[in-house]
C-alpha cells in the first residue's frame, strides 16, 4: 500500500481524538486524494492562532472492540499500518516544507500495548535523532504500556496524553470491555512520576466522551477535579458523543455540543476561578442548558453582589459574570493608573451586558442598558425574571 493511501486511511481514523483541540477547517476529509492539505489539522494555540499538525494514527488495526470507536476490531473497514521510517520521513518532509509544525500521533493497539508504543517511539526517535526534528510531537500513551516505555516516550515528546474515555468503571466495562480504568490511571501516574522524579517537564492531557453513557455532569466534573487535584493531567477535553457504529449504541441525531460547551465552562471555573464542584452544582446533578454555570451561580448568590469595581480584590472581581482573570487584572491595573468609568470598562473588554447588574463603580450602580434586540431583552432585562427560571 502506498504511503498516501495509508495517510488517507489513518488520518481519517484519527479525526475523533479531540485532545489537540478543534479543527478550524472542519473534519479531516475522507478519500484518497493526493492533496496533503486534506490531512493537516489546525490546532488552536493558547495565545491565539492555530498550529498546523499532521494528525494521524500509526495504525487503525486494533485488538480492542470498544463500542464507541470507529476502529474497533469487529468493524469491517480498510486497515493500514505505517512503518516508523516512512511516517518519520513523511512528517519531516512536511515540516521542512513549512506545511506543518508538528506531529500528533496516536494508534490502535497492534498486538499489545508495549509493541504498539515501541513502534510510535521508534517513529519519534527517527524524527528527533536522525532527522534532527525540533518541532512539536504529541504522543498518545497506550493504556497498559510499561513504565519504562512511558519514560522513553516522554523524553521524545512535547506533550503526551492518555484518554480516560468514559467517566466510570461501569461504563468502561459496558462500552470498552478490553480496557480498565486502572490501566489508564496507572499510565497517568507513571507520567506524573517521571515528571517529578526525573524532571521531565511535559504536559499531559486526557479526553472524556460525553453522552454515550448516562453519567451526570456532576460525576464528570468531579472526575476532572480529582485528576487536576492529583496532578494527573493538565487538561481534560470533553468530546460530545458522535455515533460512528450504527446499531451498537443509541443513535444520537444531535450530538450534545451544548452540554460539551457547558462542561468546558464548569471546568474553567474550577481551574482558573477557584470554584469548587459543590459551588457549581448547588442541589442539582446537571448543568443548565439555558444559562452558563457562572451566571447561574451568581444569580443564586446575590448576597455577594454588587462588587465595587474600584475597590474589590481580584478574588471578588473574577466572580462577576463577564469578568475573567485577564480582565480582572486589567481592572486592577487601570484603577491604579487613573480614572475608571463605564467607558473604561468597555475599553478593557468587560462584557457589561453580563456584568452590569453585579457591579458598582465607586458604590454607584451602572445605568440600565437598553437591549439591542428582543433576544437580549428576554434574557437580561430583569434579574427577577432570571431568578424565577430557577
Amino acid at each position: 500500500m502506498g504511503i498516501m493511501k495509508k495517510l488517507s486511511i489513518l488520518a481519517q481514523a484519527a479525526k475523533y481524538d479531540r485532545v489537540c483541540g478543534k479543527d478550524r477547517k472542519g473534519a479531516i476529509k475522507a478519500g484518497t486524494s493526493n492533496d496533503i492539505n486534506n490531512f493537516i489539522f489546525y490546532s488552536p494555540c493558547n495565545g491565539g492562532g492555530h498550529v498546523p499538525l499532521l494528525k494521524v494514527l500509526f495504525t487503525n488495526i486494533c485488538i480492542n472492540d470498544c463500542k464507541y470507536c470507529y476502529n474497533r476490531r469487529s468493524n469491517d473497514i480498510e486497515r493500514a499500518i505505517f512503518k516508523p521510517a516512512e511516517l518519520a520521513k513523511l512528517t519531516y518532509e512536511l515540516y521542512r516544507k513549512g506545511q506543518i509544525k508538528g506531529l500528533f500521533l496516536s494508534s490502535g493497539i497492534y498486538k499489545n500495548p508495549d509493541y504498539t508504543m515501541e513502534l510510535m517511539i521508534s517513529t519519534a526517535k527517527i524524527l528527533r535523532r536522525i532527522f534532527g526534528f525540533d518541532g512539536y510531537i504529541h504522543l498518545k500513551i497506550i493504556p497498559g504500556t510499561s513504565p519504562d516505555l512511558i519514560k522513553v516516550a516522554m523524553s521524545l515528546a512535547t506533550r503526551v496524553s492518555c484518554n480516560i474515555e468514559l467517566p466510570t468503571e461501569e461504563s468502561l466495562k459496558l462500552l470498552a470491555p478490553d480496557k480498565t480504568s486502572s490501566d489508564i490511571i496507572r499510565a497517568l501516574k507513571s507520567v506524573r512520576y517521571n515528571s517529578l522524579e526525573h524532571d521531565i517537564n511535559i504536559s499531559t492531557t486526557t479526553q472524556l466522551i460525553i453522552g454515550a453513557t448516562p453519567e451526570s455532569d456532576a460525576t464528570i466534573i468531579k472526575l476532572a477535579n480529582a485528576l487536576y487535584s492529583d496532578n494527573l493531567t493538565k487538561r481534560v477535553y470533553y468530546s460530545a458523543y458522535i455515533p460512528v457504529n450504527p446499531g451498537v449504541l443509541p443513535d444520537v441525531t444531535n450530538p450534545p455540543l451544548l452540554r460539551e460547551h457547558r462542561l468546558y465552562q464548569a471546568d474553567w471555573l474550577i481551574r482558573f476561578y477557584g470554584f469548587k464542584v459543590e459551588d457549581i452544582f448547588q442541589g442539582t446533578e446537571n448543568l443548565s442548558n439555558e444559562m452558563d454555570p457562572k451566571m447561574l451561580w451568581a444569580l443564586r448568590n446575590m448576597h455577594l453582589f454588587p462588587v465595587d469595581i474600584k475597590r474589590a480584590p481580584y478574588e471578588s472581581l473574577i466572580l462577576v459574570p463577564g469578568i475573567g482573570p485577564k480582565t480582572a487584572k486589567k481592572i486592577i491595573k487601570a484603577r491604579r493608573e487613573g480614572y475608571l468609568d463605564e467607558q473604561g470598562l468597555k475599553r478593557i473588554g468587560i462584557s457589561l451586558t453580563r456584568a452590569r447588574e453585579f457591579i458598582t463603580i465607586g458604590g454607584k450602580p451602572l445605568p440600565q442598558e437598553q437591549p439591542s434586540n428582543e433576544k437580549l431583552k428576554n434574557k437580561f432585562s430583569s434579574r427577577t425574571r432570571q431568578l424565577a427560571l430557577f
